[in-house]
């Protein structure tokens, strides 16, 4: 059966602040950079959440893409946008909120709810910035 392949795209804006508490600022700076600042930075992010599987026969759809968006939106979005990621983000709490960790959470997030369409989460990809991203493929 053949696969295909569907992306949601959603954009988001975030603050957040990477650190370790048991290092000096001297420390932190040095490894995080700018991200370090005591003050957050925030960015506008873009994030891609991909799903594959066979076209159903009677709709034509790996999955409704309707029911994506609004998987994606209920369960992400709306809990980050706009949020500091470190204090707002119940379920970063107790994790360095680096986009490596933020593609990892999303995915435990979203994987078993597309399961439940019949579908398979390929990927989520977040742009930080223009130039930089982070892809999760799973475990």
């Amino acid at each position: 059966m053949p696969q295909v392949f569907i992306t949601r795209k959603e954009h988001f804006n975030a603050a957040h602040r990477l650190h370790k508490a048991d290092w000096s600022q001297e420390e932190n700076e040095r490894v995080f950079g700018r991200c370090a600042n005591a003050n957050w930075h925030g960015h506008n992010f873009t994030l891609l959440v991909t799903v594959r599987g066979t076209p159903q026969h009677d709709t034509g759809f790996v999955m409704n893409l309707k029911d994506l968006a609004e998987i994606v939106k209920t369960e992400v979005i709306v809990k980050i946008d706009h949020k500091n990621l470190n204090l707002d983000v119940q379920f970063m709490k107790g994790i360095q909120p680096s986009t490596e960790n933020l593609a990892i959470e999303i995915w435990r997030i979203l994987q078993p709810l597309i399961a439940e369409h019949n579908a398979t989460l390929h990927s989520v990809r977040i742009f930080e910035t223009e130039n930089n991203s982070v892809e999760y493929l799973g475990e």
